[in-house]
């Protein structure tokens, strides 16, 4: 018994870590993130010419000994602009500030700069920054100009020898025609350089978050032009991050079939990743809900590279690639295609690669793509956490409340489990019926522990018990517990999922405190400097704590001080530190608490063993009357 009370409780401190890590660290920097606005847009260092030309600036690269030009590289940086004269205007100017073809579709609004060609003006209309409806939509992409320039852009590279000029970021392009990029209406755009070189832009959209494009160029010239079709998506300034360890935030993609997860700080330390000649490939930026990415065509040979730049004061992070060199004969036409992924990264839209799942194939399935259901961060349990997401959500389409999904879904795992539990159980339940004989053993031998440890070998082989089997409750609710955490925190299926009461969005920490009397008192005691954070608990997470210290009193009160200690003080603990966890879970765990403290009771009271958590109650309260 004392060995399976050691398995527990290490079990137990091995969670407690983890839990008050997330609360004491994670916690509070959450809680302190102030969106940094960037002051200023500014040029990139000075680069070579000769090995590094920005895109269309004309400047060919050197050539390779062999005779054949070297592949350049796509050039991060805002060309033209000086630091003096270049301050951040509000994002509304920076929109303004160039003529522009609107984009409007059921997900997305927003429009196409025709002052350089970029998709850089985006907002997903689904989603708001707050539960309130009339709340602003979340806002992805934004100009250069804007305090946090994000954006796509497509185009040539020059590969050598005199160039014609290309269009580049100032380059104004006309729209054929006119009207609004929508899913049934694509729009062109065409640019004539005046040296021969006439390059047409065709950018279509689907109704989520897929626009496609097609790069064309002719050539009325009398001679040869080398160009490198490339894509690029660039973000300015180092983005403001949750800093979960369950959740990645960052550079993301699949590359030469492995998956790349490049954090801001580890992009900022190494500078430059460059892969070579890789197919099937896709990748980009994420945020924890949202995401852009570069789709090319699942068969064409890339040149990727994923870098982070000083601008001035700030950085700029970047992943482009390049496909092959195109020669364009005199006379002739090259064409490069692009896709790209801006929006929400919602599981039936994004795919999700499970055995016998059908109907959540999204751009995954319908592009044919290389894993790209890892842009949502299922993490290593994928295995856990990809099959508790689509339990919730099919139990969510059939109730239409997540919380109501959260609380079935844990009972259809007990249910599942029972079995497994009903054994563990009952051996807990022979274990305390034999206690008084292996007390009895233990004063029988009491300076000989090995044959104490062979005679209650002896015992439990007779008696048909494991000592270990009491452990198996909780070694499965660990993974189930982890499993539900990571997708109530990365899935924005559950971003704004109301339940009933106040309980408005199941993803965020209970918003009720006791320490302003759950809102009678008008102040809010997270804002009390240094310690305030710490001053944060819900009713949700105060319901947790009950239903876990009466879990806690099913069992005999441990001989043991320090185990006793430990246990006595283990629901507080968790009760704080599961107060800045997402309701969601909090939720889960008093559910789960709550069918635990009656499977246990029932199957103990099966097995003629005694429920001690009456007479651990009553004498809770003697105890109490008597000082």
């Amino acid at each position: 018994m004392k060995d399976t009370r050691n398995t527990i409780l290490a079990v137990v401190l091995s969670g407690l870590v983890l839990l008050v890590w997330q609360y004491f660290y994670v916690a509070p920097t959450e809680k302190r993130r102030e969106q940094a606005a960037q002051t200023q847009v500014v040029n990139p260092p000075a680069q070579n010419p000769a090995t590094s030309p920005a895109p269309g600036n004309g400047s060919p690269p050197a050539s390779g000994s062999a005779g054949a030009p070297p592949a350049p590289q796509v050039a991060t940086g805002v060309p033209g602009q000086s630091p003096a004269a270049a301050p951040t205007q509000t994002r509304e100017a920076a929109v303004a500030a160039a003529p522009r073809v609107k984009i409007d579709t059921p997900a997305l609004a927003g429009s196409i700069a025709l002052k350089g060609g970029r998709i850089d003006d985006l907002s997903l209309k689904r989603f708001r920054e707050t539960v309130d409806p009339n709340s602003p939509a979340i806002v992805l992409l934004s100009p250069s100009g804007a305090p946090h320039p994000y954006y796509a852009e497509f185009g040539w590279v020059p590969a050598g020898g005199a160039t014609s000029k290309l269009p580049d970021q100032s380059t104004l392009w006309t729209q054929d025609g006119s009207g609004t990029l929508t899913p049934t209406t694509p729009v062109n755009l065409s640019y004539n350089n005046g040296e021969g070189l006439v390059f047409h832009r065709a950018i279509a959209i689907d109704d989520r978050f897929l626009f496609t494009i097609k790069d064309t160029v002719e050539n009325k010239t009398a001679n040869p032009v080398t160009l490198y079709p490339y894509a690029l998506i660039s973000r300015h300034g180092t983005p403001e991050v949750a800093g979960y360890y369950v959740l990645h935030e960052g550079i993301v993609g699949v590359v030469g079939d492995k998956l790349q997860e490049i954090k801001y700080k580890d992009i900022d330390d190494k500078k430059l990743m460059e892969f070579s000649n890789v197919t099937d490939s896709w990748f980009g930026i994420t945020d924890k809900y949202w995401a852009a990415a570069l789709l090319p065509d699942t068969d064409a040979k890339l040149q990727v590279h994923f870098r982070s730049d000083p601008v001035g004061t700030t950085r700029t992070y970047q992943t482009d690639y390049l496909l092959d060199a195109q020669t364009i004969q005199a006379g002739g036409t090259g064409s490069a295609d692009a896709r790209l992924f801006a929006g929400a990264k919602e599981v039936g839209v994004v795919g999700i690669n499970f055995p016998l799942v059908k109907g959540f194939g999204g751009y995954n399935q319908q592009l044919h793509l290389n894993k790209f259901d890892l842009l949502i961060d299922w993490g290593w349990f994928y295995f856990l956490t990809k099959p508790m997401f689509l339990g919730l959500d099919g139990l969510y389409r059939l109730v239409g409340n997540f919380g109501v999904a959260i609380l079935l879904l844990t009972a259809i795992v007990k249910l599942i489990f029972f079995p497994l539990a009903n054994k563990s159980y009952a051996s807990m339940a022979k274990m305390k019926a034999v206690q008084p004989q292996l007390t009895a053993l233990r004063e029988r031998y009491p300076d000989d522990k090995v044959k104490q440890q062979q005679e209650m070998m002896a015992l439990y082989k007779k008696e048909k018990i494991n000592p270990l089997a009491g452990c198996l409750p909780i070694a499965i609710q660990i993974p189930v517990f982890f499993s539900l955490y990571k997708v109530l925190f990365v899935s924005i299926e559950m971003r704004h999922a109301p339940f009933y009461g106040w309980i408005h969005d199941l993803s965020a920490p209970d918003p009720t405190n006791i320490f302003n009397l759950f809102g009678l008192l008008a102040y809010d005691p997270s804002q009390i400097p240094f310690f305030g954070h710490y001053l944060v608990l819900g009713a949700w997470p105060i319901i947790m704590g009950i239903t876990m210290w009466f879990q806690t009193q099913l069992n005999p009160t441990p001989p043991d001080p320090t185990q006793k200690m430990i246990f006595a003080w283990m629901p507080v603990i968790f009760t704080f530190m599961l107060s800045a966890f997402s309701a969601g879970l909090v939720i889960y765990w008093a559910w789960n608490n709550t069918l635990s403290v009656l499977q246990q009771s029932f199957i103990m009271k099966r097995n003629g063993a005694k429920i001690e958590l009456f007479d651990n109650v009553k004498s809770l309260f003697a105890r109490k009357q008597q000082t």
